[in-house]
């Protein structure tokens, strides 16, 4: 392998993203790639990086180690009551469906009690039995956006469903989901406290990708500690990453990033010009305007399920395939 993986899971705060990547430039490693996702209090990465000395994966035990001891720090904080992880590996990873799986296993879904989050801004998520067929037939409201349809299955495979019939349908905005399924041991949802976790854990894989924020990319010649000095740059001016996508192409970094202010407050566009001055004007543009703080969608057509590949109305049955990877 060319680099290094490192999965990442832990409790989310203001300049996390830069604190680990500060870690990383220390040790003399360089950010290739990275997805980082942040949700109800979460945060979830996964990030590949090269050794700066080879240029290629990290073979020094040792300094694994210390990346391992050092990371797991950074992530646990000041919060005791929660887990913290850092995984290593020089394996090859579908980075979006392990980014659902190291949240599902972190039970990001479970939700406070006296979450004061918006019941309108959620999906419509209903779990109903199919009695004469002895199946749980799944119905899902929410916004259209692209890889709705990637999440929801993957997080009902991951949950150890079979799905056997699906009936997708976009019309404007909206886009609506229905799944006859059963668990892998032939049974349909057994009780309500399993109707409920199934809901939730549906809601929190449509929400993951949902980003709040203002939209910044950056596109520069790519160098060891980059990452980190833009990040660092955030922090300084009360500038939290809701989410992240590091790329590098032909020597080039293609970094998009979601921020919003750390105490909750709009962004102030005088802030967004300073850190631009400071970066380069040209080298971070801002996608959209700091009053615009609605959850973000990827941009792209109406119809996104399918990727424009359908038409809007699609019906799949899916037989009793097991995995989708």
């Amino acid at each position: 392998m060319d680099h290094t993986s490192i999965e990442l899971i832990g409790s989310d705060r203001p300049g996390l993203l830069s604190e680990v990547s500060a870690v990383l430039t220390n040790l003399r490693c360089n950010v290739v790639n990275a997805e980082v996702w942040t949700h109800n209090t979460r945060a979830a990465a996964i990030m590949q990086v090269t050794d700066d000395e080879t240029g290629g994966a990290i073979a020094d035990a040792e300094k694994l180690s210390m990346i391992k001891k050092l990371l797991c720090n950074v992530l646990r904080g000041s919060n005791k009551s929660r887990d913290a992880k850092t995984l290593l590996s020089h394996g090859v990873t579908h980075t979006d469906r392990r980014l659902h799986q190291l949240m599902f296993a972190d039970r990001d879904y479970e939700r406070a009690a006296g979450d004061g989050s918006d019941d309108k801004e959620r999906p419509n998520v209903n779990v109903v039995n199919w009695q004469d067929k002895d199946y749980s037939v799944v119905t899902i409201r929410c916004k259209d956006r692209p890889k709705l349809l990637f999440d929801t299955i993957c997080t009902l495979t991951d949950m150890q469903y079979v799905v056997f019939h699906g009936n997708v349908d976009t019309e404007g905005p909206e886009a609506y989901q229905e799944y006859c399924i059963r668990h892998i041991d032939g049974s349909p949802v057994k009780s309500d406290a399993e109707r409920q976790r199934v809901i939730q854990c549906l809601e929190a894989a449509i929400e993951r990708r949902v980003s709040e924020g203002l939209k910044l990319e950056l596109c520069t010649t790519d160098r060891v500690g980059l990452l980190s000095n833009v990040t660092r740059i955030f922090r300084e001016n009360s500038l939290t990453v809701t989410r992240a996508e590091v790329s590098t192409r032909a020597g080039k970094a293609l970094n998009t990033f979601y921020v919003r202010d750390s105490s909750g407050y709009p962004v102030d566009t005088k802030i967004i010009e300073s850190v631009r001055q400071t970066i380069g004007q040209t080298i971070l543009r801002v996608k959209g305007s700091p009053e615009e703080l609605n959850p973000v969608q990827q941009e792209s057509p109406t119809r996104f399920l399918f990727g424009g590949l359908f038409k809007s109305r699609s019906f799949c049955n899916f037989g009793s395939v097991r995995s989708y990877s």
